[in-house]
Formats: structure tokens, sequence, C-alpha cells
């Protein structure tokens, strides 16, 4: 599975690409090829290079620095494994571009740490399955019992590390504090102080949750005494001699000077370190060396015999973490391990983990039966939208191509229990926000689904393929990408679908018909009411010119106060849309601000008292059909954005998000 997937997944943290991903795919590169470049997969299948120091140096030097040239990357770190050994660490480009004025300082992977966003989640699994080895923790025990906190339930069953390692736990999103660039991070108190609704049964509904991750490292915390990264310094890192390794934020000082900068393009200012504000969920900071050593220890093979986990709790580990007894139809498609990702590919058993932070972007890959893997870390966002994305993509197919060729396995041509024109239809991400006003971005954040006459599925805009994809069926209820490796599994319920499982960790859910009108009757409100203030000086303007008399005094209060409806509620929009763009862009907006939009929006609610009682005095005096219909167009217009304000939580007294 190509880490395109990381988009979403791997969020460590940027929550933009998850949440608006229609909007970034719709300026991001499709993966078409750039001719000046060499191509990335250049082993057909069946020809596979052993895996060598010289063929995989000679693969990077190829592929890797043109890439990251176009990209605009200021800089990457690689780590290869295979056969028990380190194959190759590499570093390209640079860690300090200069740009600042001082002297340029390359890549090395040996002394440049790199933030490694998510893939700081499978130490943070990891550090788990060591607890439950040794008996301390138990995968299927309600988290109540390590917790010196209440979680507020929304269903009777229980809440499991199980739950929180797959992203099962049925938490809905939050990103306040998401990212910082100062200060330190209590992680009891992030948790324990207004934590995300838990909006779905756990077990049923993967939902990707940097919550749930970070619960899991709190209760590490809990049950072994010491602080997380302290634990995962004496447990994980001292052993494998990893001393170049921190989730510490600040970082401590003898490594705060190693750190590669992160760039949002590499022809720009470094920009400040990260603190995450979810730990330790993605804040881990890695040179490619150390990750090397921790990537031989997970695949059992570390060469002086150093194991973190012993091979049951490694296949425990890796195994798929539920089944089709609480996922159901779910469980037919990749699925997630505990804390690993299924991304198999050309028929060779993979898990990998993926992760960004606003500046640095990352995937890892372990070949389990292979035993071999492979880690990328970037520095930098790149010169377009989503770059990193198909380059890292390229890299991760190119190796599995080039190294570990061969062939999916076929569907078994079982029919699907639904038909294409029964899944085609409008969904929304499982992974979205639901008690409050950021709930309005599902009304820019759906997935179009349509069906194509051979029977196969067309998405216009896959979030994870990052443009156009079709899907054929291949067994049940699963659906392959064509020429790809990505599936997708659907639930349904009586012949509906209830919903689409796609990358393991996010659901589509189909979008209600009302609600999917909402974007649509929100622009046509918008647009009545700007013509209609337009129209009121530019009437008055024609009457004085013609010499007309302008409409009586009777209704003219209502008319006033219509107008006031209509300012407010165009203000209360453009103040949503400045809210949100701050907040998708990792910025808090104050408090104050936002209970003044949501004032705006009551202001623009009362304004249909006077455009009914306006209304029906026109109708009575026989106002003319151009003063009753445009009344009752505000009329319909102010009445269509109060339904969305309702609908989608503009007015929730609830402005956590």
């Amino acid at each position: 599975m190509p880490v395109a997937q990381t988009a979403r997944r791997g969020l460590a943290i940027r929550i933009g690409a998850a949440l608006g991903a229609a909007l970034v795919l719709a300026t991001a590169a499709c993966g078409q090829a750039d001719p000046d470049l060499p191509e990335v997969d250049a082993a057909p299948v069946g020809a596979a290079e052993e895996l060598t120091r010289a063929n995989v140096d000679a693969w990077l030097d190829e592929t890797l620095p043109a890439l990251l040239e176009r990209d605009g990357i200021a800089g990457a770190s690689v780590a290869v494994v295979g056969g028990g050994e380190v194959v190759t660490t590499r570093g390209f480009g640079y860690a300090d571009t200069g740009e600042g004025g001082g002297a340029p300082v390359e890549v090395d992977p040996a002394d440049t740490l790199f933030r490694a966003g998510s893939v700081a989640k499978v130490f943070t699994a990891t550090a788990v399955m060591q607890l439950v080895a040794s008996g301390d923790l138990d995968l299927d025990t309600d988290v109540s019992a390590y917790l010196d906190f209440e979680i507020e339930r929304n269903f009777d069953d229980d809440l499991t590390l199980r739950h929180l390692l797959s992203h099962t736990p049925g938490f809905e999103e939050r990103i306040t504090g998401l990212i910082a660039t100062e200060g330190e991070v209590d992680l009891r108190e992030v948790l324990a102080t207004d934590p995300p609704e838990q909006v779905y049964r756990p077990g049923t509904t993967p939902s990707y949750s940097n919550y749930g991750n970070s619960l899991a490292g709190y209760i590490v915390e809990r049950v072994s005494g010491v602080p997380f990264e302290q634990y995962v310094e004496e447990h994980l890192f001292a052993p494998l001699g990893m001393d170049s390794s921190s989730f510490r934020q600040p970082l401590p000082e003898a490594l705060r000077e190693r750190v590669s900068n992160g760039y949002l393009d590499g022809d720009g200012p470094a920009q400040p370190f990260e603190i995450v504000g979810t730990p330790p969920a993605g804040s881990l900071s890695i040179t490619a060396d150390d990750m090397a050593q921790f990537m031989l220890a997970q695949l059992g093979t570390h060469p002086d015999g150093t194991e973190l986990l012993d091979a049951a709790t490694r296949e425990l580990m890796y195994s798929p973490a539920l089944t089709e007894e609480t996922l159901g139809a779910f469980a037919g498609a990749q699925r997630m391990t505990l804390g690993w990702f299924e991304e198999d590919q050309n028929g060779h058993r993979i898990v990998g983990h993926g992760g960004d932070t606003n500046f640095f972007h990352t995937h890892l890959n372990l070949y389990l039966e292979d035993g071999a893997g492979i880690y990328l870390s970037l520095n930098s966002s790149g010169n377009a939208e989503a770059r990193t994305l198909a380059l890292r993509s390229a890299i991760m197919s190119g190796f599995a191509d080039r190294f570990f060729p061969g062939e999916s396995p076929a569907g078994d041509g079982t029919d699907a229990s639904v038909d294409a024109e029964a899944i085609a239809g409008t969904y929304y991400s499982s992974r979205g926000f639901h008690s409050n006003f950021l709930n309005v971005i599902d009304l820019i954040g759906t997935v179009k689904i349509e069906a194509l006459d051979d029977g196969r599925l067309y998405f216009p805009l896959d979030p994870v393929a990052e443009g156009p994809n079709v899907y054929e069926h291949i067994g049940a209820d699963v659906w392959r990408e064509i020429d790809g490796e990505r599936a997708i599994a659907v639930r349904t319920e009586n012949g509906e679908v209830t919903g689409i499982v796609q990358d393991a960790v996010i659901t589509y859910l189909p979008m209600e018909a009302d609600r999917e009108l909402g974007l649509p009757l929100l622009l046509g409100a918008v647009a009545v009411l700007v013509l209609g203030l337009l129209a009121w000086p530019v009437a008055a303007v024609y009457r004085r010119l013609r010499h007309r008399p302008g409409p009586g005094r009777e209704g003219r209060l209502w008319r006033a106060l219509v107008r006031v409806g209509a300012v407010a509620t165009l203000l209360a929009l453009v103040g949503w849309a400045m809210i949100i763009m701050q907040i998708l862009t990792l910025q808090d907006p104050a408090t104050a601000a936002i209970r003044a939009v949501q004032a705006l929006q009551v202001i623009g609610a009362l304004g249909l008292v006077p455009a009914v009682l306006g209304l029906v005095g026109e109708i009575r005096r026989k106002a003319g059909w151009r003063a009753v219909t445009g009344t009752a167009l505000t009329l319909l217009a102010l009445s269509a954005v109060m339904n969305v304000a309702i609908q989608f939580q503009l007015l929730s007294p609830n402005i956590t998000y």
C-alpha cells in the first residue's frame, strides 16, 4: 500500500489534509510522471535485484535527488535493512539550507535527527506490547482499570487497548493545541481536559485517532510508574544503543543542535521546532541510523540478538487487531494490526506507518517474511500542495518493485452482495467533528463515488490516491483499485450501504440527503442575500432618477430589520470562513471571536421574524409581486442559512475543537 495514504492516517499532525482532503488534492499533482526524471520502479515483475548496499545506493542516487529537486524538498534521511544487517543509511540534501545566513549543513544519517510524525505511534504500540508480554497490561481489559481519570462514554461497551492501537475507540477528531512552537506538554492534563466525544461504538468504525494513541502512551506511563519518555529511553532506545532518539519536547540539550530544520519549501526560511500537543502520538525525533536499529529489532533480526518483543508477541502485534465479529464486512479490506497498517504489496507481507507534522513527512515499511525494511523522512512540505505524498509513494513502491517484485493475489470472484449502483453516492469521513462548529467541514470534505457501466466504482477524487481512481470488485464486499493495492470494503444492512472503509482507519459514511444539499443551499442563500442588499441602494437610486415614489412607511421597520438580519448573516458566514481557515492552519482563534460570530448568526436568525411579518403585511396590502417575491426569497435564504447552522453545529454552545 503506497505511502500516499499517510496524508490522513499519518497525520501526526497535520489535520488540514485529513479534514479537507478534497480541497488539498484539488490543487495537488496527481501522480503524473515527469519525463525529465528517471523511472522509479525500474525492475519488471520477477526480476528482483539483490538487496545489497551497492544496489540500494545506486537506486537511491538515481531517483531521490531528482525527486527532492523537483518537489522543493531541502533534505531527506533514509535507512534500509535486510538480511539481519543495516544495508545502508543515507542523507540527502540539507538539514540547514543556510537560508538564515549561516553555512549550509548536509543531512548526516548518523547525526541528523528528523521528526518522525505519526511513525512515533509504532513505538507507543511497542511499549504497550512489552507490558502486555510482561502481564502488566491486557489488550481486552477496559482502560478505566489503568487510568486515574474518567473518560465520558456514549456506549456501554468496553474501551480497550486493542481499540486504541487499531484506531477504533470511536472518538471524534480534536485539533486544539495540536502543534505549538513553544512550551511543555502535560500529557495527563491534555488527555483529561475536555476529551473528544465518543461518537462510534468501540471496535466498529475505524477512524484515525491521535487522542487514542496518546491515551495508550499515558497508560504505559501509569502502569510503568515513569514518564513515557523515560520508559521508551530505558526499554526501547537503550537496549538498541539508540542514543540519538527522543520523545522529549523540547529536545535534550545534547540533541537540540542536531535536529534538522523543518521547511515549508526547501528554498524558504527554516521553521520553528514543533511541539506536538498530544504526545507521544507524534513527538519522536530520530536519526536514520537509530531507526535502522529499531527496524532490525522489530523484524527479530538484530545482529546482536537484542529483542524488544519476543517472536510470539511480535506476531500478535503484526496480526489484524479486530475480526468480523465487530468490524463485519470491513474486515475484508486492509486492517490495522496492533499499531501498524497492513500494506502488503506485490504479494509480500508488509506492515508500515506514515507520519506528517507541518514540515516533516515520513514513512516506514517492514517486510515481515523477507526480513527487510525501508524508512524515508523528508524535512520539507515542498513547493506544491501534497507533493510529498507522491514522492514517498514513488520511493516505497519503487523499492518494492525493484527488490521485492511479484504479483498481488487475485480476487476470489465472489459476487458482491450490493452492486455498484447501490454504492454510488456522497460520503463523509468518520474522522471529523461531531459536537462542535467544525462539523461544517463535512460540507466541503465529501467523497463522491460513481458507478460505471461495467459495474466498477469510480472516485472522481480519491482522497487516498490523490486523484481519480477506479475500483473493481474482487470478492464478497471488497473492491480493489485497478493496477494497484488499495482496497475498500463495503458494509451493508438490509441492502443499504452503511459505510465504506478505506486505508484501514477511515470510514466513509453515507451523507444524508438534507446534509448533502447544505452547500448548494448555502451558496444559493448567500447569492440571494447579497443581491437583495445590493438591490436596495440600486432601487433607491433608480427611483430618484425616475422620480418615482419609494415604498410607503408601512412595513418600513420590518424591512430595516430584515436587512440587519441579512447583513448579520453574511458577516457571520464570512467570520466562520476566517475562523475555520485559521484553525486548519493550526492557529487557535480567540474564544471571543467565535462567540461574536455565533452572536451574528443568532441576529441573522432573528431576522426571520421581521421577514415573516413583513411578507404577511406585503401580501395583505398587495404591495406588488416584486416586493413580495423579494421578501419571500430573503425569508427562504435566511431559513436556509439557519437550517445549515443548526445541522452543522454552528450554534452549539460547545466551541471546543
